[in-house]
């Protein structure tokens, strides 16, 4: 293994992604380019809007999406992502590739069971 252990970030990096909604948020504005927050709540119904604020925040926060404030009336606000985070499409679509075939081998594990 390349990676000492004492100096491993992968912490660092799923603490950032890590929660019941915010790699649902990344994959629909990975998916979708940009999004409004009424757009989100429609595609992820079961966040309450409290949630999805706070969700929203700690990704901006983390550089990984941008909000984006039009002066109207009523304000539009729209949300994307940054180019660091569009850096984690590969990312989790590796994770859900292994996700899978983890499934798949612990199915395997629990025939042999029987």
């Amino acid at each position: 293994m390349k990676i000492d252990p004492q100096f491993c970030r992968v912490d660092d990096g799923l603490d950032t992604i890590l929660g019941k909604w915010k790699i649902p948020i990344i994959l629909y504005l990975l998916k979708n380019q940009t999004m409004r927050f009424s757009d989100l709540q429609k595609v992820l119904p079961e966040i309450s809007k409290k949630m999805l604020s706070k969700n929203l925040k700690e990704l901006e926060e983390d550089d990984l999406i941008t909000r984006t404030v039009y002066p109207t009336v009523p304000p539009k606000v729209e949300y994307s992502l940054t180019e660091h985070g569009k850096e984690l499409e590969d990312i989790i679509d590796s994770l859900h590739k292994w996700g899978l075939r983890h499934q798949q081998h612990l199915s395997k594990k629990l025939e042999t069971r029987f």
